[in-house]
């Protein structure tokens, strides 16, 4: 995400709802990545969502999700079993130079169509 004027808050850094949109966003791409075959066959529902801001945002940030891989081996299993589960996924959002500024999970619903 650009740093400009239409995503700063009122102390001209970058708002946490655009951070927390980026975020979130990040999550949705990064199980959408992990499962690609159930791309059109489910439905994903954002369950729950934390999220811890760290330093302020001063420049163009970029997000990076991962997902426990044991986890996603579990959601795997009940999913293929009972046609839906849950996975949570982490989310970093660090700007152009490595810095933190926020900490996130999302927690998806997955549910076979």
């Amino acid at each position: 995400m650009e740093f400009k004027e239409d995503v700063l808050n009122h102390i001209k850094t970058i708002h946490a709802s655009a951070q927390f949109t980026l975020a979130e966003t990040q999550s949705g791409l990064h199980l959408q990545s992990l499962f690609p075959k159930l791309e059109g066959k489910v439905i994903p529902v954002l369950r729950d969502a934390q999220i811890k801001y760290k330093k302020p945002a001063l420049e163009k940030i970029l997000a990076f999700a991962s997902a426990d891989e044991d986890a996603v081996e579990k959601f795997r299993r009940l999913f293929e079993k009972k046609g839906r589960g849950s996975l949570q996924i982490n989310v970093e959002i660090k700007d152009v130079n490595d810095v933190l500024t926020c900490q996130a999970t999302f927690t998806w619903f997955v549910q076979a169509l």
